[in-house]
């Protein structure tokens, strides 16, 4: 079920798509798989987000390029905002993800050295 607010503290999908450089789509699609809460919408039934909602995003956003599932971000995100996130699964849980954002980061800083090399070898045949 989603809430209707009139605050003045929130924004519309266009600002939030603006302000973090995802598709309007992209943000759609996130809310109608759950990674963001309920979202609110106006008494018109238009969709309205709040800063919690941009700062979701934004983890998201980060995740993405790591190449964690939609699943996975959920459970990330359940993680980070849980406050007993300190157990020991809850830790392990954090862990085993941060470890594999750390090995995904490896590869993809050696695939982009080996892009730079290739772009030093047009620069220097041009």
């Amino acid at each position: 079920m989603t809430a209707k607010i009139s605050s003045t503290n929130t924004m519309h999908i266009g600002e939030l798509a603006e302000r973090t450089g995802l598709s309007l789509r992209t943000i759609r699609h996130y809310d109608d798989v759950g990674l963001l809460p309920a979202t609110a919408r106006t008494e018109g039934g238009f969709r309205v987000f709040s800063e919690d909602d941009f700062e979701r995003l934004m983890v998201i956003k980060q995740m993405k390029p790591l190449g964690f599932s939609l699943e996975e971000m959920a459970e990330i995100l359940a993680l980070l905002g849980a406050p007993d996130s300190a157990s020991p699964d809850g830790s392990v849980a954090l862990a085993e993800f941060l470890e594999r954002a750390v090995h995904q980061r490896a590869k993809m800083a050696r695939n982009l050295a080996q892009a730079d090399e290739f772009i030093q070898r047009l620069s220097a045949r041009s």
